[in-house]
């Protein structure tokens, strides 16, 4: 476990340490960390989702055990909008944006690269699998959802405009359609996109950590409730659902694992591109960030 936690999970980690260490310092101020975080948004993601999207076998993966964890997590995610919404009286998008942090895990920038570090590239076909699901159908729909509640009063074809021209939808939908119609993408591309791709989760994690830093780490009671729901009810939901049928042991285990992870800088992302307020969505994210570092060392 101390193994995991040192070599594999902690250098993940740093970029967000660092970033905090940067902003509380006064090295980096919030613009800057969101022109970061703009850019990884908008440039560096659609060049590490597209070649993922694009280079899928989905005949490989166990669709029954994605498809429960997909059902927990709309089944959390209508607990914890209610919870944020009626009980903790967030407004409407942050109560959203906050649930989202419950069900939208940091697969693809933290828990998969965690699990190769670990595993090795050929072991982590569940993960694999948690992150095309997210990626395809759970960040496109809240890409779309948050964008729509956020100008409600925008015009429909304004609204359409922004959603098909949004280069991370594009890259979804791409290479998605590359995927399906079996189209071979030329190596230069495939070569540039994994050199950009892999500044995406590095850049994310320190922008996000440099927000943090200037935020209020005491825990209100809507950062408990949610930090509460995303470490111990997902994690618990997703166990307790996938005892229903049957499959290879490491598809559960690795799913747990995925659930066990922090909540998801998408939400916290998507937040700062659209203007909503992140003062609890931030200390959200820091704090599952901390405590999850035991728990996915012991769960790994």
């Amino acid at each position: 476990m101390l193994h995991v936690l040192t070599q594999d999970i902690l250098p993940v980690f740093s970029m967000l340490a660092l970033g905090f260490l940067l902003g509380r310092t006064g090295k980096v101020s919030r613009a800057e960390a969101a022109a970061i975080n703009r850019v990884a948004f908008l440039v560096l993601q659609p060049a590490l989702i597209f070649p993922l999207m694009n280079g899928l076998d989905w005949t490989l993966f166990r669709l029954d055990a994605i498809g429960l964890y997909a059902g927990s997590q709309v089944i959390l995610f209508a607990v914890a909008f209610l919870v944020g919404h009626v009980l903790l009286r967030r407004d409407v998008i942050e109560a959203w944006l906050l649930a989202m942090a419950t069900i939208f895990v940091n697969s693809l920038l933290y828990i998969w690269p965690i699990s190769a570090l670990i595993y090795g590239d050929a072991a982590v076909l569940p993960v694999t699998g948690v992150v095309a699901w997210d990626t395809a159908v759970s960040f496109s729909f809240f890409i779309v959802t948050t964008d729509l509640l956020v100008n409600r009063g925008s015009a429909p074809g304004k609204s359409a405009l922004r959603i098909v021209t949004n280069p991370v939808l594009i890259a979804i939908v791409l290479g998605s359609l590359g995927n399906a119609l079996g189209l071979t993408t030329p190596t230069p591309v495939l070569t540039a996109m994994d050199f950009a791709g892999s500044a995406a989760a590095p850049l994310t994690l320190f922008a996000l950590g440099v927000i943090l830093s200037g935020q209020t780490l005491t825990p209100t009671p809507t950062v408990s409730a949610i930090s509460a729901l995303k470490l111990l009810a997902f994690p618990a939901l997703v166990w307790a659902v996938l005892h229903l049928g049957e499959r290879p042991a490491d598809w559960n285990a690795m799913l747990v694992l995925c659930a066990a992870g922090p909540s998801g800088a998408m939400a916290f992302s998507l937040a700062m591109l659209h203007g909503v307020r992140t003062d609890q969505i931030a200390p959200v994210i820091i704090w599952t960030s901390a405590l999850s570092l035991i728990t996915l060392a012991w769960l790994a």
